[in-house]
């Protein structure tokens, strides 16, 4: 294999949020940037995180590394992680004892302007059982 097998983790955090950290509130392109991230160092996403406040030691986010189906983290960047993670500091420190890499995208946030934060606050807005697009 050519790479580490990476499990990303985003951010979710309430839509009430997105004047003032867009970033954030858009999943989207958290993952987007874990993936260009991952992939551009030869990297390979095996799974996906959604997460505001988990436990460090949470099963969410340990079994794919128990498991054996990932050997990293990687997160858009370290505010996301923050909100993903309570205490975030005290799940760095539980990557460095297990001995599994933890990796922050750091790539540029996409430009907000208010015609963006308008479609992501109808993406996720919107009802999704039994929507039908009309």
């Amino acid at each position: 294999m050519n790479g580490h097998r990476a499990v990303a983790i985003a951010a979710l955090v309430p839509l009430e949020r997105l004047d003032t950290q867009p970033y954030l509130v858009d999943i989207r392109s958290q993952f987007a940037h874990c993936a260009q991230w991952a992939a551009a160092r030869g990297h390979t996403l095996v799974r996906e995180v959604l997460a505001h406040g988990l436990v460090p030691a949470h099963e969410a986010l340990w079994d794919p590394v128990d498991s054996g189906e990932a050997d990293l983290f990687v997160v858009a960047e370290a505010a996301a992680l923050a909100e993903a993670v309570h205490p975030a500091e005290e799940f760095r420190a539980l990557c460095e004892l297990r001995g599994v890499p933890l990796a922050l995208a750091a790539l540029p946030e996409p430009r907000y302007d208010a015609a963006h934060k308008a479609r992501i606050h109808r993406r996720l807005s919107m009802p999704t059982a039994g929507y039908d697009g009309r």
